[in-house]
């Protein structure tokens, strides 16, 4: 429940509307207002908020350090940046920096009041634009490879064969793909398993109950 919410904005019309949206979407939540950094982490000496909403650009530094502050000291603090700054290298650095939400002022007030609504309920408050350009973003950066030792359902099930003492073209056959491709999962299969023969092969598949 959020019964204390501190709020770091240096332009004045945007700090009132702040406070009037917080204030009306946590009916009798105590609300503190700041306009620099210096004055965010006064406040934080004297009380931890549940929620704070913070700017990024701010007349004595970034807001990003008021966070990376807040996720050490006051860890339940739930920190959502509030700014007019879209761009890829704020976004992922708010979200490196410990934020749980970034709103963008720009939109309209009664969204971002139902953005702030759904924090009680464990939704990160996440303007529509953000959550599409998080999306982009890892599009764009791809997937992560598979950890060292962890080895993918169609290894594990070639390993289950080779184990069993099968050729590459024999698996090939039964999975109906190519020669190649079989040879290409065995690479991965020792390169993960840090093995270099077949019997070695055939030991880890009877541990791991595939044969």
């Amino acid at each position: 429940m959020i019964e204390t919410i501190l709020i770091v904005e240096d332009q004045p019309d945007a700090r009132l509307l702040l406070v009037e949206l917080a204030g009306r979407t946590f009916a009798g939540a105590h609300i503190e207002t700041a306009s620099t950094i210096g004055q965010g982490r006064h406040a934080l000496s004297l009380d931890v908020p549940d929620l704070a909403l913070i700017d990024i650009g701010l007349p004595d530094g970034s807001g990003l350090d008021l966070i990376r502050d807040i996720s050490h000291r006051c860890p339940e603090t739930i920190c959502v940046v509030t700014t007019v700054l879209d761009d890829d290298g704020h976004i992922v650095n708010a979200f490196s920096a410990g934020a749980h939400g970034y709103l963008l002022k720009g939109q309209a007030p009664l969204l971002i009041e139902r953005q702030l609504r759904n924090i009680e309920l464990g939704i990160p408050a996440l303007s529509p634009t953000i959550a599409r350009r998080v999306i982009e973003h890892f599009r764009r950066t791809g997937p992560i490879d598979e950890p060292d030792g962890i080895l993918t359902e169609r290894e594990q099930e070639v390993l289950s064969y080779i184990a069993k003492g099968m050729r590459n073209t024999d698996v090939a056959r039964v999975l109906e793909v190519s020669a190649t491709t079989v040879a290409s999962h065995i690479k991965n299969i020792y390169r993960k398993l840090n093995i270099s023969s077949r019997a070695e092969a055939t030991r880890h598949a009877t541990r791991i109950g595939l044969l």
